[in-house]
């Protein structure tokens, strides 16, 4: 571990910038990080080599992990945890054209529809979450 001797000196100037970017401690944090990274996604995209690729992953883990904390959500079915999510983010059917008709969406909600996998990748794109929490 480097000794903190070492690190620069107008680190503290720098992280009272920074921290701000990178702390989530109740909804209001968490939904201004919510909005911070989807700005993220939209510059960087999946440019490895863009200088804010490291901000957006970083950003992304701690959301991730905030999420893991308060929202743990039991096993339940991808129609399930879809149908929390609408609730939780106060959609409609229609504001989710991406996965397809209100139709098509309500015979998913209701179980006659499996998600596929460009609707589930869709999905966690849009929530920031894993993939796997669609999965049956």
């Amino acid at each position: 571990m480097e000794n903190l001797t070492t690190l620069p000196p107008n680190l503290n100037n720098h992280w009272s910038i920074i921290a701000p970017l990178l702390t989530i401690r109740n909804e209001e944090e968490y939904e201004q990080a919510i909005k911070r990274l989807n700005d993220l996604i939209n510059l960087v995209g999946t440019n490895k080599e863009h200088p804010l690729y490291n901000l957006l992953d970083t950003l992304g883990t701690l959301i991730e992990v905030y999420e893991a904390e308060r929202y743990s959500i039991p096993n339940c079915s991808g129609s399930d945890v879809l149908a929390y999510l609408i609730e939780e983010h106060g959609l409609n059917l229609s504001d989710l054209p991406e996965i397809g008709t209100s139709e098509t969406i309500e015979k998913i909600l209701n179980k006659k529809q499996p998600l596929n996998l460009s609707q589930i990748q869709q999905l966690a794109k849009l929530f920031h979450v894993q993939p796997q929490v669609f999965l049956d």
